[in-house]
């Protein structure tokens, strides 16, 4: 695969002299992605953030409203399954609060990985075709994500503010909501990692496009979504924290609420995971995208 695009130098070409002004190389480096070229292709990003952002409620009746119905209907059903019926504690937060707020960082994490496994299935059409930074196609799914993200978020703060401003109000921000845009890029960055990684592998084993689905059904569950931290067991809190989506999401919680647990050690580990699984998928990537074709 290379790294860059063909030009002619026809001026040079008139002299009798043919000259390339650019010349494609293939990537040869582990860790190679240049991020300049990525810069020069910043257009085709941006256009390809708009298409799956339009694209998600393109030809539908209640169009964008979409985007605050899904958390909504999902918190509910959590609220009935996990609140009144499990009973399940949640640390003194109101509950459609508590369910909310898991349910909001939990949808950007899953729906990053779901899209970004399918990154070269999906596009093997385009990938056929014409060049272009392959890395391009997972970095606008993760962006385009992120709006969706930014729209939840503020349904998000819509509910912590009337909350916040009920009197006896038992919630109790911090000034760990500084935090929150670190949060959201280890967030963004980890589930890039995973998801390209399985987008390299599923290439030869499609397998793993099942497994993707239903072991993040299950990786939700192993994640403090619908119960507090709190509530697990000292013996087996260490397996929910082994999970680098742990800290993050019972980080983000605690921010805005006050209750929860916050440790500076468990979101380090999960930057370190982030950094860790990132650098894999880049070199799994650059090693898959050289003839990812030949099985595709």
């Amino acid at each position: 695969m290379t790294t860059e695009q063909i030009k002619f130098n026809p001026e040079a070409d008139i002299a009798g002299n043919s000259e390339w002004t650019t010349v494609i190389q293939p990537k040869r480096g582990w860790l190679d992605i240049d991020l300049k070229e990525i810069w020069r292709y910043r257009d085709l990003l941006m256009l390809l953030v708009k298409r799956d952002f339009v694209a998600f409620y393109k030809q539908t009746i209640l169009g964008p409203v979409w985007f605050f119905i899904q958390p909504l209907l999902t918190t509910l059903m959590f609220l009935v399954v996990f609140g009144r019926i499990a009973r399940l504690s949640t640390d003194g937060v109101p509950p459609i609060l508590f369910y909310l707020a898991g349910v909001t960082c939990w949808s950007y994490i899953s729906e990053c990985l779901t899209k970004t496994s399918d990154t070269f299935i999906t596009n093997a059409n385009i990938f056929g075709k014409v060049y272009f930074p392959r890395v391009v196609i997972p970095a606008a799914v993760v962006i385009s994500n992120l709006v969706r993200f930014s729209i939840q978020l503020c349904l998000f703060l819509s509910v912590w503010v009337y909350y916040l401003t009920r009197t006896g109000s038992t919630i109790h921000p911090n000034r760990m909501i500084l935090l929150v845009p670190f949060l959201v890029l280890i967030m963004a960055l980890l589930s890039l990692g995973l998801g390209i990684i399985f987008s390299s592998l599923t290439t030869k084993y499609r397998d793993l496009r099942f497994l993707l689905t239903f072991g993040i059904q299950l990786l939700m569950y192993a994640t403090p979504v619908v119960y507090p931290l709190s509530l697990t067991s000292e013996k087996y809190r260490w397996l929910i924290l082994a999970n680098p989506f742990s800290a993050l999401v019972e980080t983000f919680r605690y921010a805005f609420t006050g209750s929860g647990t916050f440790s500076w050690y468990n979101l380090g580990y999960s930057a370190l995971c982030m950094l860790v699984i990132l650098a894999t998928g880049i070199i799994i990537f650059n090693k898959v995208e050289r003839t990812f074709m030949d099985t595709v």
